[in-house]
């Protein structure tokens, strides 16, 4: 059995996708962007706000599925730059202070809206 999960506290999908998916115990989150759920606008071109931006985003649907960020149990990054990797680093590790999840870090050549990040990942539910 598949649940649908949307919030208006992150951006609405853009296109035929959902925030996330729920499956029994595990959530499925598509890639947030650093794009404010009120404005629709995006952060400003630096990694850092995007990174905070990204993850708040990440939060408020896992929120929404009754979940959190201390039930990652694995992230996808999109970096535009992995140059920005540090950057990027600093700012999820203020997330993730605590039994980290597993993830990984990719450099694509382009995302949505040329935002610099990018994040996805899989939680458990409850």
């Amino acid at each position: 059995m598949k649940k649908i999960i949307k919030t208006d506290k992150a951006p609405a999908p853009v296109g035929p996708y959902n925030q996330a998916t729920m499956s029994e115990n595990f959530i499925f989150t598509a890639g947030q962007i650093a794009m404010d759920p009120k404005t629709g606008k995006l952060s400003e071109n630096d990694v850092r706000i995007q990174t905070e931006r990204v993850i708040e985003n990440l939060k408020a649907v896992l929120e929404e599925a009754g979940s959190g960020l201390s039930k990652v149990l694995k992230t996808t990054v999109f970096l535009k730059n992995m140059d920005d990797f540090a950057a990027m680093n600093e700012v999820y590790a203020r997330y993730f202070q605590e039994n980290a999840p597993a993830r990984s870090a990719i450099e694509v050549a382009r995302l949505p809206k040329d935002v610099l990040v990018e994040i996805e990942c899989i939680a458990l539910s409850g």
